[in-house]
């Protein structure tokens, strides 16, 4: 035969296997398509993968009798046999099939297809079809920075499922061999966050202790795992407290009753929290000469936040704790001084107006009050000036305000101090209001100074500081107290009163007493930074204590006592309206005040005294305006009351 007849046999050959072998696999394919045209498989990852290939186990004579499902073994073994290993030896091996993560045989989409079901974008749904308990699983991630970079930004480089847990070699998450596991997930993490792990690792305390494989939080501790936020947020910063805690939880409890805790508690965003003086990845610890809180480096911390602060401000001791002797002993002192005074006030006027209210009680049933509380229809007698009633509106309306304000910080953590300051506008609204109710405090103070003075030294108006008209104690006022005491318990007459009352004296004096501890320690917390230039850090601890439990003591007393005194008590139920119309009725004050009845009689001013009777709108009005402001104040006596139960 020749060469020719050869190459040409040759050639028919190789032709012929090709029709014989490519063509009718195609063929094949077309062949089964003619009944299965609902299947397309040409746009998926097997586009050159024959019926055949999968569905090995169909013959004429079988297919006749119905095809055999498929299995992994029979079908994806076949080309994917390592992987197929892998995923038997994998938390999922027994669980999961090829099918449950890529999709039906026909659907299957390469990886990197945004239509594949294990594609980036789809994991979350495809994975979340079993892992759908605790829903917080997936809904975290959701929530997340990782989820929402991913689906939300289009960011394709974000962590998937797969970029954590892995992908057929997937390991429990307790497992030794899991990157998720406790001491393998800061590398995880690492692996995209390279620079903080870096920097973990070299300067933190947390990452040191790492890398000697003892015990300590790593990334998940405080980022958690799934429900990962921006830790520039005020959520993020808030929980920063909690995640400390779950380590260091007697900083924890000290940092919740510091100013920065409240603060940040009821929703200010500037706050300092443990990561703005801690660091959030170079904690060491407070004697290191890296650590940020070290001596030699708290003025450039705290200077983050208080500009213009000299070296006493860094000596503040944020997480002081007023109830440990050990911790500051002069704060301590305090402390221990301004529980004592409260106590002491509350116990003796509690005591007293306990015993006060069961004789009232008792007189209004036999009808001993009937004349002063039915004596608005005669004559009336002046008892205020227009410039004292003007005075105390301005009291009532600046204390109301910054009891409402101040209460919430005091008690940030009792049910109700959220709402409150949501209904006040937020935290920063309601620290605005607190400061401007400051400055009207301070105002009508100095009126009233200047008042006194000018009065004393100008006018030489006498019995300013003794006698009668004078608002300071006097041994009657020990005389009526204890003549009180006996008429109480029954045991005499009512004493005779004058123009003022020892409680009405102690009222006005406490009004000094608490403006300069309240004024004065609350400007040290307004300007810390001014207080420090002369004084130690830790005056802002004693700062604190007082400008606390000092407005505790004021708001406590207003609400309880005095409104008794004034408008509770059964003798002038529901409301005494003196104060706001300026005048009573003259049997009410021939009976109230005798003994200044009788001098005003003999010195013929009785005359000057007597006014007009109020009118209607003006007896109105001034329910109105009382109501409102007891209405306020009953209120935020049971808020207090609430808090201290429920501490």
């Amino acid at each position: 035969m020749s060469m020719r007849a050869r190459l040409a046999g040759s050639t028919f050959v190789v032709l012929a296997s090709f029709v014989l072998f490519a063509l009718p696999a195609n063929a094949q394919d077309m062949d089964c398509l003619e009944c299965h045209d609902d299947v397309e498989y040409t746009a998926t990852a097997h586009p050159d993968v024959s019926c055949g290939d999968c569905h090995t186990n169909v013959t004429d004579r079988r297919h006749k009798r119905g095809v055999e499902p498929l299995t992994d073994e029979t079908s994806c073994g076949e080309c994917h046999s390592s992987v197929l290993r892998a995923l038997g030896r994998s938390a999922h091996g027994g669980e999961a099939a090829c099918a449950d993560c890529h999709g039906g045989p026909h659907d299957i989409r390469p990886a990197d297809d945004f239509a594949s079901a294990v594609s980036a974008v789809n994991q979350i749904k495809n994975c979340g079809g079993c892992h759908d308990e605790p829903p917080a699983l997936i809904e975290g991630y959701l929530a997340g920075e990782h989820g929402k970079a991913l689906l939300l930004s289009g960011l394709i480089s974000a962590p998937a499922c797969s970029d954590c847990h892995g992908d057929h070699r997937i390991m429990k998450v307790d497992s030794a061999r899991a990157p998720t596991e406790h001491h393998n997930s800061p590398e995880m993490c690492g692996a995209c966050h390279q620079m903080l792990f870096e920097d973990w690792k070299a300067h933190s305390a947390h990452g040191m202790a790492w890398q000697n494989d003892a015990d300590g939080p790593v990334c998940v501790d405080c980022h958690a795992s799934h429900e990962i936020v921006d830790p520039t947020t005020y959520d993020a910063r808030h929980a920063s407290a909690r995640n400390c805690g779950n380590c260091h939880e007697e900083y924890l409890t000290t940092f919740r009753d510091s100013f920065h805790g409240k603060a940040v508690h009821l929703g200010l965003s500037a706050g300092a929290t443990c990561a703005d003086c801690h660091t959030p990845h170079t904690q060491m610890s407070a004697d290191h000469p890296e650590s940020s809180i070290h001596p030699d480096n708290r003025l450039e911390t705290c200077g983050k936040c208080h500009e213009g602060i000299t070296p006493g401000f860094a000596t503040f001791e944020p997480h002081n704790d007023p109830h440990d002797p050990e911790d500051n002993f002069n704060v301590y002192v305090v402390y221990m001084f301004m529980t004592g005074l409260l106590i002491g006030v509350f116990a003796f006027f509690g005591i007293h107006d306990l015993l006060w209210l069961q004789r009232s009680l008792v007189g209004v049933m036999r009808g001993e009050f009937e004349e002063e509380r039915n004596a608005a229809s005669g004559q009336w007698v002046r008892r205020f000036r227009r410039k004292h009633i003007r005075t105390h509106v301005v009291i009532i309306t600046t204390f109301m305000l910054l009891a409402l304000t101040g209460l919430p910080l005091k008690f940030a953590h009792a049910p109700w101090a959220q709402s409150l300051i949501d209904v006040l506008g937020g935290i920063d609204s309601t620290r605005f209001i607190h400061r401007v109710a400051a400055v009207g405090t301070f105002g009508y103070l100095i009126f009233h100074v200047v008042d006194v003075l000018w009065r004393t030294i100008v006018r030489r108006e006498k019995g300013m500081f003794w006698g009668p008209n004078s608002m300071m104690p006097q041994p009657k006022d020990l005389w009526d107290f204890l003549g009180n005491i006996r008429y109480f318990l029954y045991m005499g007459e009512r004493p005779k009163g004058d123009r003022w009352t020892y409680f009405e004296k102690f009222d006005y004096l406490a009004v000094f007493w608490g403006v300069a501890m309240i004024g004065v320690s609350g400007l040290f917390l307004w300007y810390p930074d001014v207080a420090t230039q002369f004084l130690p850090g830790w005056t802002l601890n004693v700062a604190q204590v007082i400008h606390s439990d000092e407005a505790l003591l004021a708001t406590g007393f207003i609400f309880f006592f005095h409104f008794f005194h004034t408008h509770l008590r059964p003798e002038s139920f529901p409301m005494d309206l003196v104060v706001f119309l300026g005048k009573m009725p003259l049997e009410r004050f021939k009976t109230e005040r005798p003994l200044e009845y009788e001098r005003a009689v003999e010195s013929g001013e009785i005359e000057n005294l007597m006014v007009d009777a109020p009118t209607t709108r003006q007896i109105r009005d001034a329910y109105i305006f009382g109501s409102i402001y007891l209405v306020i104040g009953i209120m935020l006596a049971i808020f207090i009351v609430w808090a201290l139960l429920s501490h």
